[in-house]
């Protein structure tokens, strides 16, 4: 199946990415509104089905455009699973030229380890990176916290 990887946010579907967003492990029941916001404010590149025009995956960097870019986000439809997607979605945001001379970038994963390694990703040094959740009230839809 032909798949078009873009970066231009005019081609956000909100819908479909909101509805794969909030089905993830890292942010379940995620607002609707909370997606729009951080599409808004991110760089993005978006997998679209040539055949019907359905976005089916997503790949966001967070980013001050100089000295750190965060991964996130980076999901693909299951039915277009092990086509290269991913791959493909990371190299177009490799590309970018606002990312270009970012001096570090990070990402956190669960389990595709591997495919990011291919990009240069090592693991951290344990106890050098800290983290502090906000309260999921912020950000979670609340029939999804119940």
């Amino acid at each position: 199946m032909p798949i078009t990887i873009s970066l231009d946010p005019a081609l956000h579907d909100l819908d479909p990415i909101h509805r794969m967003l909030a089905g993830t492990y890292w942010s379940p029941g995620i607002r609707r509104d909370v997606v729009a916001e951080a599409l808004r404010n991110s760089i993005t590149a978006v997998a679209i089905d040539d055949a019907t025009g359905a976005t089916v995956g997503l790949a966001r960097v967070v980013t001050d455009r100089a000295t750190f870019a965060w991964l996130c986000d980076v999901f693909v439809d299951e039915r277009f699973r092990g086509q290269g997607i991913a791959k493909r979605m990371l190299e177009e945001l490799e590309r970018h030229p606002s990312l270009a001379g970012v001096r570090r970038w990070c990402l956190a994963t669960r389990d595709a380890h591997g495919l990011y390694a291919k990009y240069g990703y090592q693991p951290v040094p344990e106890g050098r990176w800290m983290e502090r959740q906000g309260p999921k009230d912020a950000w979670q839809d609340p029939v999804a916290r119940a």
